[in-house]
């Protein structure tokens, strides 16, 4: 039996529907809006990012061929494209990042967690940057090198379901560390960067606010030995020490004992040296820390090839952060059927899938567990309950996998 509503459809009841309205008034972005609403413009820019539409008349036109398949997505028809990009060239963007942040609480409560690598309780977050290229014929804006446009988009990914719980886009230019001065991290966790965040006083601003860090040291640092530790047999542990930092900047900067631990890497045959103020955990849990970084890189990587944040449908810089911040968005609503469905999807295979059903009337909490499997026949259906607010009645929805209630 065919479900009432598309997959699309109920992904999107996923997204607090009051929240958004709170949202659209706060921006003022429905003001004049002339019948094309907010709420219109997300629906087109997340179908852009899972239909993998390249351009503002694919988004319009495929839109438009799915008439009669609309109503239930909240939409009444099809925008055109001129519309479209009018809204994207002039609705603040900021409504998008505010809606990231209201869905990750939401996604978030649905995280399994990560399978435990470490012993310790401690939260654990990387820091890293990622340059999307553009030409800078077009955008002009975005300044980089002198033949070159780009922009850059700083992420901080929580390792409990490594998901994106802080994000940030500047021009290219702009160096990252500015992005971390910014950042105001949970007291005892850990964080993970490379040496483009290399920096004596965020080290000390870290240790002041009681935040862990592990960071690969650059070659030119001078330090002084303060004790040597025991090595352990067999961990790739060349080295294990407490340091001073003895340049004039970094004695002023960076006035207290360090630690700096040598690893051996087998695969590349060299060695790296890593610099953290954690002076606790064994020299094997700092390397394994600092290795973990890479799903960072990995998630980039993701984003990257699954979603539209290569090539862009607008070119102005408001355009650009809204096609971004869907992406996010939509990244988040992959990740959430990921957390909550029985079967072990690799995140391509599932937006690859998805693509290609998006307007299928089936049972979305069905489809996710086993989307080979055949649709039951009338009068076999089950309905299963929601995990996502009911803004109609203002109720709180069960989480399809029993684990409590979804707020």
């Amino acid at each position: 039996m065919k479900h009432s509503t598309s997959l699309f459809g109920q992904m999107l009841s996923v997204i607090p529907r009051d929240k958004f309205v709170r949202l659209v008034r706060k921006h003022g972005s429905d003001y004049d809006s002339k019948g094309f609403d907010s709420w219109t413009q997300m629906v087109s820019m997340l179908f852009c990012q899972l239909a993998q539409a390249k351009s503002l008349r694919e988004i319009c036109k495929g839109l438009r061929a799915c008439v009669g398949k609309l109503n239930h997505l909240g939409v009444g028809e099809a925008p055109k494209r001129s519309t479209l990009s009018y809204a994207n060239a002039n609705r603040p963007w900021e409504l998008y990042r505010d809606l990231f942040y209201e869905l990750l609480g939401t996604v978030q409560q649905a995280s399994p967690g990560t399978k435990r690598k470490f012993r310790f309780k401690n939260k654990l977050l990387s820091l890293d940057a990622t340059i999307i290229d553009l030409c800078e014929s077009i955008f002009d804006w975005a300044k980089f090198r002198r033949t070159k446009g780009a922009v850059k988009l700083n992420l901080l990914l929580d390792h409990d379901g490594y998901l994106p719980v802080f994000a940030h886009i500047t021009e290219g230019k702009e160096h990252e560390i500015n992005t971390a001065r910014l950042l105001s991290l949970p007291e005892d966790s850990i964080v993970a960067v490379d040496r483009g965040y290399f920096d004596y006083s965020l080290f000390e601003r870290w240790t002041q606010e009681g935040v862990w860090f592990v960071t690969r040291m650059k070659k030119n640092v001078s330090y002084r030995v303060v004790e040597g530790r025991p090595i352990p047999q067999n961990r790739h542990i060349m080295c294990d020490q407490l340091i001073r930092l003895t340049s004039q900047q970094a004695r002023q900067q960076c006035p207290r004992v360090l630690r700096r631990v040598v690893v051996w890497d087998p695969e590349r045959e060299r060695s790296f040296a890593l610099l953290t103020n954690h002076l606790d955990f064994g020299a094997t849990t700092i390397a394994k820390i600092y290795r973990d970084r890479w799903e960072i890189e990995t998630f980039f990587r993701t984003l990257k090839q699954n979603l539209k944040v290569k090539t862009f449908v607008g070119t102005t810089a408001n355009a650009l952060k809204i096609q971004l911040w869907t992406a996010l968005i939509a990244m988040l609503l992959i990740k959430y059927l990921q957390f909550v469905s029985r079967k072990d999807w690799a995140l391509s295979n599932l937006v690859a899938l998805l693509r290609w059903n998006l307007f299928t009337y089936r049972q979305l909490w069905q489809w996710v567990d086993d989307p080979y499997e055949t649709p039951p026949q009338r009068g076999q259906y089950r309905q299963k309950p929601l995990p996502f607010l009911d803004s109609a009645n203002g109720q709180k929805g069960q989480s399809p996998r029993g684990g409590g209630r979804i707020s």
